[in-house]
């Protein structure tokens, strides 16, 4: 860069796939709990006439989960995501970063926002094998409900366990095409508006290197919060599907829509919206902020890896 401003060089793999896995961590603790409510809402079954649904709303869904199982029913599902979280993260992360140099002719060149665009829908292709069985066994477990000992699964583990037992391996993988039919387009939306939003917050004299911490939350977290405008009701057909029977919707997240189309219950697939919007910014906010700290902690540890 001329000007005298420091130059900005792109991490290698091994850093974005170490960094991406502590941004998907700190994600994961800020965002689980609201997660949690989002797919119980997402997926209660629907009212008979005359009687009220489940929950009346996110409100009433947090208290009713807390006054039944504590504040650890917030927390369901946590173990198979914590341990998934990593290489989904740092998948999505390495994915990203392979696009982009996918793109760069020269070491030396900077990639322009349609170019982060492609990259990140490359990041939405790397991390579906890991995403989708992890979601599988998430999605399931937070929607048991630990009342009066009727729970199934015991553990993230013993699910797993089930739904290979009942189904095989390929179990874990029911709704993988429902995974990348959301995390491609919203991958490349996702670092498109990090990206285009730091170089609008950026001072034009600052390189990359120079992002102040606040500049990083207030990006990753809009970011963050358009993509789940955009990808909520992929997430919800994706969340219903994943938790029933295959034989239920034979064609998939088109049984589904269809199923949904039919009965006229369009609102359904924005239910559960509002836990999810109050997530995205500080969720996200706190994976890049993870993610930028730990690349700037590997290049003062690491220069040359």
């Amino acid at each position: 860069m001329a000007g005298g401003t420091i130059e900005y060089k792109e991490p290698s793999f091994l850093k974005s796939f170490v960094a991406g896995g502590v941004g998907g961590v700190a994600l994961l603790y800020v965002g689980h709990p609201l997660d949690t409510i989002k797919v119980r809402l997402q997926t209660m079954p629907q009212p008979l006439p005359g009687h009220p649904p489940m929950f009346s709303g996110a409100l009433d869904c947090i208290y009713t989960t807390v006054k039944k199982e504590g504040v650890r029913g917030l927390y369901r599902g946590l173990l198979s995501p914590l341990v998934g979280v990593t290489p989904v993260y740092a998948l999505y992360f390495l994915g990203y970063s392979t696009g982009k140099r996918l793109q760069l002719k020269n070491v030396d060149d900077h990639l322009s926002l349609p170019q982060h665009f492609m990259a990140g829908m490359v990041g939405g292709v790397y991390s579906t094998p890991v995403t989708a069985p992890v979601e599988r066994v998430k999605c399931v477990m937070q929607i048991q409900q630990g009342s009066k000992g009727q729970v199934k699964y015991s553990s993230s583990w013993d699910c797993a366990r089930h739904l290979c037992r009942c189904g095989g391996v390929a179990s874990l993988y029911q709704g993988t095409m429902a995974t990348l039919l959301r995390d491609i387009p919203t991958g490349g939306v996702y670092f498109f508006t990090y990206e285009w939003l730091l170089q609008v917050l950026s001072p034009k004299d600052k390189s990359h290197s120079s992002r102040e911490p606040w500049r990083i939350i207030f990006a990753g977290g809009t970011a963050g919060t358009l993509c789940v405008l955009i990808c909520f009701p992929f997430d919800t057909l994706k969340s219903i599907y994943q938790t029933s029977s295959k034989e239920c919707y034979p064609r998939g997240v088109r049984s589904v829509f269809s199923e949904i189309l039919q009965e006229g219950r369009m609102l359904t697939l924005y239910r559960g919206l509002t836990p999810f919007l109050i997530r995205a910014f500080p969720a996200n906010a706190a994976c890049f902020l993870g993610y930028e700290i730990t690349i700037k902690v590997l290049n003062y540890l690491f220069p040359a890896l």
